[in-house]
């Protein structure tokens, strides 16, 4: 029981000196007087690459309007690229308006019952991976307020 003792009073000081050094070094990363224009350029490199990636823009959320227009355009657009035959970026517009779709299990039986069975297994893939983006998305837009 003994040998605990010391051991728990060396851990708590390591632990200490470890938050310690941390908050010395977010202070000193803080008061850095480029920090916040290298952070501004860096998320706007983040959005530009995330614009150039192909996928579209998603809308404010709040606004109902705005995302109904895109819910309306996605689905042509992804409607139309399906037809094509270029069913990759087809899906991709196809679970952009999943992602705003107020009832999206309705939807998504529509869209089982309308495609062949590989593009559906296709937005299955693809439909985990959208709501990371509205979640990223978000918080980039949090960060923007700050």
């Amino acid at each position: 029981m003994m040998g605990g003792k010391p051991s728990a009073i060396a851990a708590g000081v390591c632990g200490a000196l470890f938050i310690g050094y941390c908050i010395y070094f977010d202070r000193k990363r803080r008061s850095d007087p480029n920090f916040k224009t290298r952070l501004r350029e860096r998320r706007k490199k983040q959005r530009a690459a995330h614009n150039k990636s192909g996928l579209a823009q998603l809308p404010d959320l709040k606004d109902a309007a705005a995302v109904q227009k895109f819910f309306l355009d996605e689905i042509q657009l992804g409607e139309e690229l399906l037809a094509q035959g270029d069913y990759e970026k087809g899906v991709d517009h196809l679970t952009n308006a999943i992602a705003v779709c107020g009832q999206p299990q309705q939807l998504l039986q529509v869209l089982q019952q309308t495609l062949p069975p590989h593009v559906f297994q296709m937005l299955l893939t693809k439909l985990p991976t959208i709501s990371q983006r509205i979640v990223s998305s978000q918080s980039l837009e949090e960060d923007d307020v700050e």
